[in-house]
């Protein structure tokens, strides 16, 4: 019998330094996409996928991270007595009950692998999902969803997968495939960050995992890989070369790279765009924009 999956571990221990001096004071997981801070795009996917249980892994200087998901009385009382239910209603809904999230220190940056490690204990002996809030994808059923919904069929260890251009390939972990099914695949290897001719294809691996426990054990076992971290596509590979099954997962869907100034720009676009109070003034402003550059051509 397959064991939900009711835990996620959210690693957000990283400096933001892409984004600095703005995150010199601020998180980068607290920056607003739109009107909502990319952590708030992680959570609410993650309720939709069942999650019960959330686990932050931070570092120093994430207070601001922890504050956002605490009550607010004042600020609720404030829109209560002004009659503002749909603010109310939206402030409410970031608000996590007691016991629902959990924070972690990771005190070295050591990769992404040791940060899901720092979360073993809390995790116990159950299949987890890792949500890399940098990633933000837009779908009509959330991809953490689509996931559980498949693993509940395959069991293993699954990872979100997307196709990319063969010469970005060497920026990702990229996946070695045995088995193409469709929207799902059997891996047989995962390479991290390849050289672009050594990639074993152009599927790459996106911010999205549901991890067996036995991942754990591996990454006690494992020594610093590409870049001098601790790579969690390295613990996965393991579970291939023991025999047990990883399947890569076609999301539907589109992905936004947060964690780049351009992917977190078009973001901010397409989520804007989708948006039926912002829409038209926004669509209009980008025409407009269009029409000036074509003209000075």
């Amino acid at each position: 019998m397959k064991r939900k999956v009711t835990k996620a571990v959210f690693p957000v221990a990283g400096l933001g330094t892409r984004f600095l001096p703005a995150t010199k004071s601020i998180p980068k997981e607290i920056m607003t996409l739109v009107d909502r801070p990319l952590i708030q795009y992680a959570i609410d996917e993650a309720r939709a996928a069942g999650i019960k249980e959330f686990i932050f892994v931070t570092s120093r200087g994430k207070g601001a991270l922890e504050d956002y998901f605490d009550h607010a009385p004042e600020l609720e009382s404030s829109l209560r007595k002004k009659g503002k239910k749909e603010l109310l209603s939206t402030l409410k809904s970031t608000n996590m009950d007691s016991g629902a999230i959990a924070y972690i220190r990771q005190h070295k940056a050591l990769g992404l692998g040791h940060a899901v490690w720092c979360a073993r204990r809390l995790i116990g002996n159950e299949p987890f999902a890792v949500i890399l809030p940098d990633d933000v994808i837009a779908a009509e059923k959330p991809c953490l969803q689509q996931m559980v919904e498949a693993y509940s069929e395959t069991g293993g260890c699954m990872v979100a997968a997307m196709e990319v251009p063969q010469e970005k390939a060497s920026s990702y972990g990229v996946l070695d495939v045995k088995e193409d099914m469709g929207s799902m695949v059997s891996v047989q290897g995962m390479v991290e960050k390849p050289a672009i001719d050594e990639a074993p294809s152009n599927l790459a691996v996106i911010g999205r995992y549901i991890l067996t426990p036995k991942v754990l054990n591996n990454l006690n076992k494992l020594k610093q890989g590409a870049g001098g971290e601790i790579q969690l596509t390295d613990a996965i590979a393991k579970e291939i070369e023991e025999d047990r099954d990883v399947y890569g997962y076609r999301f539907r869907g589109q992905r936004f790279d947060c964690g780049s100034k351009a992917g977190y720009l078009q973001a901010t676009v397409a989520f804007g765009l989708a948006r039926a109070e912002l829409h038209d003034e926004l669509s209009a402003y980008l025409d407009d924009l269009s029409a000036t550059r074509n003209a000075a051509q």
